[in-house]
């Protein structure tokens, strides 16, 4: 509560006084499973991993491709691609005026992001969900996006990696949406015939049409510690079937465990093992030249630990 004096305070004086003592906004971020308060530069340097539980917060789509390649030589694919609302979907607000607010927000213009570049070296295409933009829902512009990345991978025999954060197919484009599942499937049967090597990392979190196509077709699927993979979500489930679901389920160490995805892999690891194993996937060596990233991890991340995540 005010006091008397903050009453008839002037208003600049006020917000003067608050910029003055109070903490920068940004500065600090709350990490999502411990509830611990983290100093934004520390956990910059820690690539977005909290240094005292290990939990992996959430990336937007530039920031995880800054952490994945290599800094020279990135080249954008399918960059002026955007979004349209043929359907003219209005549900409580127009669809154009969703995504109108999705662009500002994020500052992209759709939910997935593609490049050409290297890791440590190796030169590959990496695609990156925007989860921030309609929570990373598939429409067809990223299924295009998607293509075209494949397409250059195609082109250039070069391998595919496809970071994936999505809540599904986007109900605003209807069945335009819901085929671009058949269409990424089909780019990644192309390369799979032609022996370029695709490798899926799910991170939290991975559901629907998402999960239901290009997520699960990699040569490997990879997920980060404790992310949250699975069609419908647990709430949904435990609606329908009227049961308690086992503890961690959906979770990647449940995925792992009963066989649904290759390995999990921390996030300051993904580097140098996905380099190392694309080397092999393409029998090359990965050139000398920018060393591995080295990290302390104090303690593994808790395999049972499970969020409240509809």
């Amino acid at each position: 509560m005010s006091n008397w004096l903050d009453k008839i305070m002037p208003s600049k004086i006020r917000s003067e006084s608050k910029q003055r003592t109070g903490v920068p906004e940004g500065l600090w971020k709350k990490c999502p499973k411990c509830s611990a308060f983290l100093y934004k530069p520390e956990l910059d340097k820690n690539l977005d991993v909290c240094p005292k539980c290990n939990h992996h917060l959430r990336v937007t789509a530039r920031r995880r491709l800054d952490i994945f390649l290599d800094a020279d030589g990135r080249e954008e694919i399918g960059a002026d691609l955007e979004p349209w609302d043929r359907l003219k979907f209005k549900d409580s607000r127009r669809y154009k005026e969703r995504l109108a607010q999705n662009q500002k927000a994020t500052g992209e213009k759709e939910a997935l992001l593609a490049m050409r570049g290297k890791t440590l070296g190796i030169p590959l295409v990496a695609c990156a969900f925007e989860f921030n933009f309609v929570g990373g829902s598939m429409g067809q512009v990223v299924g295009e996006k998607f293509v075209q990345a494949a397409n250059v991978c195609l082109e250039e025999r070069i391998p595919l990696v496809c970071f994936s954060a999505s809540g599904g197919a986007r109900m605003q484009e209807a069945i335009f949406s819901l085929m671009q599942m058949a269409k990424t499937a089909a780019v990644l049967e192309r390369m799979k015939q032609e022996g370029i090597p695709y490798i899926s990392i799910m991170t939290d979190p991975v559901f629907g049409g998402v999960s239901a196509s290009l997520a699960m077709l990699g040569d490997l699927n990879i997920a980060e510690p404790n992310a949250l993979i699975g069609f419908a979500g647990p709430r949904v489930i435990e609606q329908t079937v009227r049961e308690k679901l086992p503890e961690g389920f959906q979770r990647s160490e449940f995925l792992l465990e009963h066989g649904a995805i290759d390995m999990i892999l921390h996030r300051h690891e993904l580097r140098e093992r996905v380099s190392g194993l694309l080397a092999k996937f393409t029998d090359q060596e990965r050139p000398e030249g920018e060393p591995p990233i080295e990290f302390e991890i104090t303690e593994k991340p808790d395999a049972d630990a499970d969020a409240d995540v509809s």
